[in-house]
């Protein structure tokens, strides 16, 4: 197999793990649909005995999901949820887990509805001060889990900074990278020890799979989070693999676009009467504008924001009315879509604790594509007005 670890991103992007196939010459890794793998005898076989532990598209796409992040292994799961509950599986009953104040509604339900009835304890905090944490560590901390940017209100986190704490402390530092993707952010660069995607958004790109990863340069967690895969199925299937190494093979050119579109928007949004606030950290306001400087290459496609008005009528009128941006969850396609956190994305957050992130009634979340902008604007400015 050819290595591509040492060229440049948009190379690794078409070219890691995606080797001809060798009996046909194809080009496109094939999609190996297939349940299980002839055995030349009793426990000899070609790497391949059952597809929940093995499959050779999920094999190459692991490969270059590894290559993007710069990092050594890669466990590919079947949705995002999948990838953080196999992480939650490293965790004993009586362990301590510090994350952030403003997190996904799907890892906070994880968190607290499935894994803190079996006795793990979850610190909620502040995390845009890396010195937060220290005032929650004690001998039952395993773990630090940080989202950035954050969803849906663009915090940032400075990795380097909770890397560095966590290493003083004996944890393992996590980063959910989904909003950045690897295009923008390394966390593994910057001492995370692992980085979760939920491959549903960038990386895959047009809104046609579910999927997660985790990426690791530690043999050690690649063994504990393989087995956690093998043991308990959440394994994804070829075909969907392969749709992700397509995607992947635009998420340089997507990402740039991406990135474009969200600055016009954002800077369009930044300075309309309806709007009372913007959050995009590539604004020089933003609380952690330089420290998004520093660990990202630029600013992204997520921008959320706060109406003046705050009833929830007009909210859910002015959410209705588009006619590009399209009503829905998820993000990180190729089409632009809004959101309503409160109601969708983190519905399953008790109110007081969305409203104490700033996830307020009035808060729409927009994933900005790739369409020609000026169509985006124009979509904005007939519901702003």
């Amino acid at each position: 197999m050819s290595d591509f670890s040492n060229y440049k991103f948009g190379t690794k992007a078409i070219h890691a793990g995606a080797d001809p196939d060798p009996s046909t010459g194809a080009i496109m890794t094939p999609i190996f649909q297939t349940s299980t793998y002839v055995q030349e005898s009793p426990g000899k076989n070609k790497g391949f005995g059952y597809a929940r532990g093995k499959n050779p598209t999920r094999e190459a796409l692991q490969k270059n999901i590894a290559a993007l992040e710069n990092g050594k292994h890669c466990v590919a799961f079947s949705s995002g949820m999948g990838a953080t509950d196999a992480v939650m599986k490293l965790l004993r009953p009586g362990d301590e887990v510090i994350t952030g104040d403003d997190l996904y509604g799907g890892s906070y339900r994880l968190f607290t509805k499935i894994f803190e009835p079996y006795g793990i304890k979850f610190h909620f905090i502040n995390l845009t001060d890396a010195n937060n944490i220290k005032k929650y560590i004690n001998a039952n901390t395993k773990m630090i889990w940080a989202e950035t940017p954050t969803n849906p209100t663009m915090q940032i986190i400075d990795i380097a900074a909770c890397s560095k704490i966590a290493k003083e402390n004996n944890l393992l530092m996590v980063v959910d990278n989904t909003f950045a993707s690897p295009y923008l952010q390394n966390p593994l660069a910057l001492g995370a020890d692992i980085v979760m995607h939920s491959v549903t958004k960038y990386l895959g790109g047009h809104s046609d799979v579910v999927m997660g990863a985790l990426v690791t340069n530690s043999d050690k967690l690649h063994e504990q989070l393989y087995f956690i895969l093998n043991s308990c199925g959440a394994n994804p299937g070829p075909m969907d693999c392969f749709l992700v190494m397509r995607g992947i093979k635009t998420l340089h050119l997507r990402m740039e676009r991406h990135c474009y579109n969200g600055r016009k928007i954002a800077e369009y949004l930044k300075n309309h009467p309806k709007i009372e606030k913007v959050y995009w950290p590539g604004f020089p306001e933003h609380p952690n504008h330089e420290i998004a400087k520093k660990q990202m290459r630029d600013f992204g496609g997520m921008i959320s924001i706060v109406l003046k008005d705050k009833s929830i009528e007009n909210t859910f009128k002015l959410a209705s009315s588009f006619k590009v941006f399209s009503l829905a969850e998820s993000l990180g396609g190729v089409e632009s879509l809004i959101n309503h956190p409160a109601t969708m994305t983190h519905a399953s957050i008790p109110k007081e604790e969305r409203e104490k992130a700033g996830v307020v009634d009035n808060l729409l979340r927009l994933s900005v594509g790739v369409e020609d902008v000026e169509d985006l604007l124009a979509d904005l400015k007939q519901v702003l007005g």
